[in-house]
């Protein structure tokens, strides 16, 4: 395999994992994926992003701490960053409609199954029982450059992970936790919390890991200009 044909199969690849497999990762592996997530593109090199490797004791004390959160119907604090627009349209509506139905189908989670919801977002909130757990962070006071940088620092992330064998998922759903996740990571206030990642090798079995969400063809996004 050339070296394009290797890149582009980590593309191709790479998809969100929601169930992984307890296989532990080489530490010395995730260090060399951070190192290769690192060469990211950023403005003026600033190289924005912040990293945290979770270990095993801050992650317990983490997950404890959520899941107690999530059981008692506690959503302790509105996102820092707006994600997602305050009202969806077309096309976006439905492409986020249906692969949230996609998912919860292959779950077996009907519409208003609030235990099963309740289920898959506790899931979520234990990084899929995936063997390496990061959090990802920014300074506050950056702008919406560095967030794009930041994005870059991800991607590379994922796409070093498949390379090397490894599946992942970024969450964003620790964004909705913020307070609890800055507690018991002893995250300073001037940093925002962006989003976890998992990372480890996909369960087969697993139903969700089924789920291939579609693509646009390319002749829904782009304009060739003469």
């Amino acid at each position: 395999m050339t070296g394009a044909e290797a890149v582009e199969q980590a593309i191709l690849k790479r998809r969100a994992v929601r169930a992984f497999l307890p296989d532990p990762v080489d530490p010395t592996l995730v260090r060399r994926l951070i190192e290769l997530a690192a060469r990211a593109p950023s403005g003026t090199n600033m190289q924005p992003w912040k990293l945290r490797v979770v270990g095993s004791q801050s992650r317990a004390r983490l997950e404890t701490a959520l899941i107690t959160a999530l059981e008692a119907g506690e959503r302790p604090g509105a996102e820092e960053y707006r994600y997602y627009p305050e009202r969806f349209r077309e096309p976006y509506l439905s492409r986020r409609r249906k692969v949230g139905w996609d998912l919860y189908g292959l779950l077996g989670v009907a519409k208003g199954d609030t235990a099963g919801m309740l289920r898959q977002t506790a899931a979520n909130l234990r990084f899929f029982d995936a063997p390496v757990a990061l959090m990802l962070t920014i300074d506050r006071d950056l702008e919406i450059g560095s967030w794009l940088d930041l994005g870059m620092f991800i991607e590379n992330l994922l796409i070093a992970a498949q390379g090397h064998g490894l599946d992942s998922c970024p969450q964003a759903i620790f964004a909705q936790f913020h307070p609890i996740v800055r507690r018991e990571l002893a995250i300073p206030e001037d940093e925002i919390v962006v989003c976890g990642i998992a990372i480890g090798k996909a369960d087969p079995d697993a139903p969700a890991n089924r789920l291939v969400p579609e693509r646009e063809p390319i002749e829904g996004f782009t304009t060739w200009l003469d």
